[in-house]
């Protein structure tokens, strides 16, 4: 292959995520599948956890609350300080191009978050934020909230693939041939499927799953690892892990108390 079809090719490959969002997005009246923009922010001290509990509780969440953008989850880690996971669910890409101008233009928002907003930079609220923008699967179009006891745990893991092909052919696994369903029936308990459009660790799909606790996790898994669909799925060379994964991160996370998810 020459080099400019080489360049070509293996560029329109890295745009395809963002051109089929953007097409399904162009055709889903009434917004027929979610976008979801998940944060990391990364905070040094405990008064910066506090004054971001504070805006997230008084100010922020009910501002996103008021631009349909709902329900809003905060996560911490099980044992470190950060980073904080918001998770923020859009009807569109709209909706996410537009968010922080029609945050500014929110005075009680402005007034409600000011602490956190005016923080000066020798002072900061945080240390940096990061972004990913997720489209949500065919098989599962909406965001759940499945599990809502007060000691849940969640479950967010993050599958990556070595081309946008083989990314493609897992989400193909989850969606076509049925991994969803085999996660419903043995209680693995969804809230989202996404496939990663702008963010790190590109290709990529990232879910959650939500737990009672710990041992209903373990307890889910066990069963989904003996499930004959399951096996039948997993002895199939075309999604076989070694010919499309390349990496999994797996994170057990608390919602924080007034997490909405």
């Amino acid at each position: 292959m020459k080099r400019r079809e080489f360049l070509a090719a293996t560029g329109a490959a890295g745009l395809l995520p963002m051109t089929r969002a953007m097409a399904a997005d162009s055709q889903a009246a009434g917004g027929e599948r979610d976008y979801y923009e998940l944060q990391l922010y990364h905070l040094d001290t405990d008064e910066q956890r506090q004054g971001f509990d504070a805006f997230a509780r008084q100010a922020a969440i009910p501002a996103l609350n008021r631009l349909g953008i709902s329900p809003v989850g905060v996560f911490y880690p099980q044992t470190e300080l950060s980073p904080v996971y918001v998770l923020l669910r859009h009807p569109s890409l709209e909706s996410v191009a537009t968010l922080v101008q029609k945050l500014g233009g929110d005075e009680q928002f402005l007034q409600q978050g000011a602490a956190f907003l005016d923080a000066p930079a020798d002072k900061p609220a945080f240390r940096r934020m990061e972004s990913s923008l997720l489209a949500a699967f065919r098989g599962m179009p909406k965001l759940e909230t499945p599990v809502k006891s007060a000691g849940r745990i969640g479950q967010l893991r993050i599958y990556e693939s070595p081309s946008a092909k083989t990314g493609q052919k897992k989400i193909e696994m989850f969606n076509e041939a049925g991994e969803i369903e085999i996660f419903r029936r043995v209680g693995l308990n969804p809230v989202f499927f996404g496939e990663a459009l702008v963010g790190s660790k590109l290709p990529n799909l990232t879910y959650m799953l939500m737990f009672d606790s710990e041992d209903a996790m373990k307890a889910g898994w066990k069963k989904f690892g003996g499930d004959p669909d399951w096996q039948r799925l997993r002895g199939m060379d075309e999604y076989a892990d070694r010919n499309i994964l390349s990496g999994i991160t797996n994170l057990l996370l608390k919602p924080a108390e007034y997490s909405q998810i």
